[in-house]
């Protein structure tokens, strides 16, 4: 479901561009909260047509629009990647990109598992690192104590997990974020950003 725009301007080496990814209840909010604090980046937003939830405000994580105006964006060509993610369009705009690369800083990028393989064909060098839960149970049971979504919609990001882990082989680095070792886990997040950085 992720549409290619090969009009994508190539990030410079000085803006390199880092991948965190992993499927709901994984943690890879809370660790890219984490990295935030320990590595200085200018952070993707991403375009989403989801309501907007508590706590959140445009541009802070992302920018809403509705799925009208996205579709018509994505016939414009406006997009470097989008996806279909849990029923809803996300992707990340040209002119985002654009933004950012004019930061001259490390830029970190969440996206899903289809993100990462349309962004490595414009982006070669970027670096994908996969936030993994230890076990489908643990990652069950973390959307289920969250209380956030619904049981239909627990159920439907469970089985876009289940596709999700088959495609493990597009990241550079996979990092098991253990239950109650999440210091562990930033930590060797860490290790591997600032090896690509160094």
């Amino acid at each position: 479901m992720t549409k290619k725009s090969n009009s994508a301007k190539p990030i410079q080496k000085n803006n390199q561009l880092f991948i965190i990814s992993g499927p709901s209840g994984a943690g890879e909010d809370s660790v890219i909260e984490a990295l935030q604090k320990e590595i200085e980046f200018n952070r993707v937003v991403t375009t989403v047509t989801r309501e907007i939830r508590p706590g959140e405000k445009e541009g802070k994580p992302y920018h809403f629009i509705s799925v009208e105006k996205f579709k018509k964006m994505i016939e414009n060509d406006e997009f470097v990647e989008w996806a279909i993610v849990y029923d809803n369009y996300r992707g990340c705009t040209k002119k985002e990109i654009t933004r950012l690369e004019k930061l001259n800083k490390p830029i970190l990028w969440k996206v899903d598992w289809q993100g990462v393989k349309t962004i490595k064909k414009h982006f070669p060098n970027a670096i994908a690192i996969f936030i993994s839960p230890s076990s489908y149970h643990v990652l069950e049971e973390r959307l289920i104590k969250r209380g956030r979504e619904s049981l239909t919609e627990i159920n439907k990001r469970k089985q876009f997990t289940k596709e999700w882990l088959k495609h493990k082989d597009v990241y550079d680095h996979v990092v098991i974020n253990y239950q109650g070792k999440f210091e562990e886990t930033v930590k060797k997040a860490t290790k591997i950003i600032k090896s690509h950085l160094s």
